[in-house]
C-alpha cells in the first residue's frame, strides 16, 4: 500500500465517528504501514484511520522521532483505544493537525491520562501517559470520535482562525466537487 492522501478540514468524514475493529489481519497490516509511510512523510507524531479516510478505530503515535532518522522511531499503534483516567489537571498547549494544515491553536488537556487499547497484533495493552504522549493520544483518540482540535479552542481563538478554516474548508469541498465532476459552488 502506498502512500495515503490525508483529509482535509471539510471534509465530511472528518466528522464521522469510527467503527471498531473485529481484529487484525493483512489489510489491517498493510493499512497500518501505509498510514506510517504517510504520516512521517508528513512529519507528523500521530495520525488516525479517519484522516485517512477510513472509519475505524485506530491511530498511530510517534513522538520520540528526531529529524527523519528512522533510528529514532517509536511507532506505537492504537486500535480501538479508550481513554479510561485523565487527570483533573488540565494544561494548555499549542496543537496544529496534519488535517488542517496551517492552522494552530491553544488547547487545554487533561495532563495525565490510562488508554487501554490494542496493539497491532491485537494484543490488549494498558498505558498510563503524560506531557505530549498524552496530549497526542487525546488529539488521535478525538479524530476517532468525529472531534478536531479546532473545536477545543477557545471561542475567541476560533474566530481568530476562521478565515483560514473557511480557505481550506472551501478547497476541500471544491476539491470534493471535482472528483463528482461537479461545480463548486453549486448553483441552487
Amino acid at each position: 500500500m502506498a502512500k495515503l492522501k490525508i483529509l482535509h478540514y471539510g471534509h465530511p468524514l472528518l466528522r464521522e465517528k469510527a467503527f471498531e475493529l473485529k481484529g487484525v489481519g493483512r489489510r489491517e497490516r498493510e493499512l497500518i504501514q501505509a498510514m506510517a509511510e504517510t504520516m512521517y512523510a508528513a512529519r507528523g507524531i500521530g495520525l488516525a484511520a479517519t484522516q485517512v479516510g477510513v472509519l475505524e478505530r485506530l491511530f498511530l503515535v510517534d513522538v520520540d522521532q528526531e529529524d527523519d532518522d528512522p533510528a529514532t522511531r517509536r511507532l506505537q499503534v492504537f486500535i480501538n483505544p479508550e481513554i479510561v483516567w485523565e487527570s483533573e489537571e488540565d494544561a494548555p498547549f499549542e496543537e496544529g493537525c496534519l488535517s488542517i494544515p496551517g492552522v494552530n491553536g491553544e488547547v487545554f488537556r487533561p495532563q495525565r491520562i490510562k488508554v487501554v487499547a490494542r496493539d497491532e497484533n491485537f494484543e490488549p495493552f494498558e498505558l498510563e501517559a503524560d506531557e505530549l504522549l498524552a496530549r497526542v493520544i487525546q488529539h488521535e483518540n478525538d479524530h476517532l470520535n468525529g472531534i478536531l482540535f479546532v473545536d477545543r479552542l477557545a471561542l475567541l481563538h476560533r474566530s481568530k482562525v476562521a478565515g483560514q478554516l473557511s480557505k481550506i474548508k472551501e478547497a476541500t469541498l471544491e476539491e470534493i466537487a471535482a472528483l463528482k465532476g461537479v461545480e463548486y459552488p453549486l448553483e441552487v
